[in-house]
Parts: C-alpha cells; structure tokens; sequence
C-alpha cells in the first residue's frame, strides 16, 4: 500500500491534534523509508517482475529488517518511545507509535504471501489485493480521501501555504501512485531503492504545510 499509509497519517491529527502532520507522515511510512536505504546498503533485496501481480511489479523477495511483523512492532515501541520522551504527550506517543506498527497491517491486504512475521520465520503473509487494479484504486484512494478529509475538518488554513502545500502534497502522491500502472518498474535493485528515497521528501513537505494551518 501506498497511499493509504498517507491517509492514516492524515486522519490521525485528529487523535494527535499537537503533532506536526510532518511526523505522523513519518511514523505511517517509517518501514518504506527504511526499506530503500537497507537495499542500497545491500541488506534487504528486491527485484523487479512485470507480471507478478497486476498491480505491483516488485518482488519483494527479502525485508525481514523492516517489514517483519516483529521488528515493526519494535520500531513502533521505539519511536513512540522516543516522542514521549522528547514531548511528554502520552496520547500523541501512542498515536505515533500505533502508525508505525499500521504500515504492515495496511500492507497485508495488498501483498502477495511476501510479509514475515519475524526476521527468522519462514512463514510469510499476505492476501493479495495488488492481484486486482480495480480494488488497489478503490483501497488506496479511499483510505486516502477518508484522511485527508478528516484532516482538512480538523484544521484551517492560515495562508496560502497552509492550502497549496497541502493540496499539492496529495496530487503529487496520487500522480505519483498512478504513474505507476503505466511505468515500466526501475531496472534493478539500487535504481529502486534510490527511487523510493523520495517518500522521505513528504515528512518534509507535510511539516511545512502544518505549519501554516491551525487546528
């Protein structure tokens, strides 16, 4: 899942009204932001695969490091962990940590059996949506809607930037999430990895907009 991890980021500013949006936006993709930098390093591997599902051409043939179940878990302890201690908000720690912990229960509908349950296990989940084009668009796009409007109930632009920031965010991610039904996939490993090195500019970008709308 893409765009639906967005959308969770989104929504929950209404359970973390106190959180910059650019953190939440960080905590829902903490997993696929590690992910491209343990591939270039050579940790984790994928390959391209045009075919394998309909509506994803990856395989993900190695992430246990950080898309195992487990080890999501232990990220979402630790960050939510470090928010508190950095913030002192309880409820916004356990938002931030619960976001973490969401990116692969948002992956298991999508993914072929790929998903470990731990570093080590040799038992791997997954149910398959990115088999359909039709109910990746409508999971993605719904989730991402639901959020978003959440979001734009729960806040109010003080500027310009407040406005366009936000909006340009999420055309960019959902031409982003379309172009690639009509891309080819990178070509191999690394050219993937420094490709997805690009969800990070989001945090960024989000955080900018937050900054500009109040609650």
């Amino acid at each position: 899942m893409i765009l639906g991890h967005y959308g969770l980021a989104f929504g929950s500013k209404r359970l973390a009204r106190g959180t910059s949006l650019g953190t939440l936006t960080f905590a829902a993709q903490w997993l696929d932001e590690l992910w491209p930098i343990l591939l270039i390093a050579g940790v984790e591997h994928v390959r391209p695969a045009p075919g394998l599902m309909a509506a994803n051409a990856l395989d993900f043939s190695y992430y246990p490091f950080s898309h195992s179940l487990l080890i999501a878990i232990v990220w979402s302890v630790v960050i939510g962990g470090v928010y508190y201690v950095k913030r002192r908000d309880a409820t916004a720690a356990l938002v931030v940590g619960a976001l973490v912990a969401s990116h692969w229960l948002l992956d298991l509908p999508m993914h072929r059996p790929d998903l470990p349950l731990t570093p080590w296990s040799e038992v791997k989940v997954g149910l398959g949506g990115w088999n359909s084009i039709p109910l990746t668009v409508i999971l993605e796009l719904g989730i991402l809607a639901a959020g978003v409007t959440s979001y734009a109930w729960q806040t109010k632009s003080r500027d310009r930037i407040g406005t366009w920031a936000v909006w340009g965010g999420v055309v960019l991610l959902v031409a982003i999430f379309l172009s690639g039904f009509a891309s080819p996939p990178p070509s191999d490993q690394k050219s993937i990895g420094f490709g997805a090195l690009g969800l990070w500019l989001f945090v960024p970008l989000f955080a900018w907009a937050d900054r500009h709308r109040d609650p």
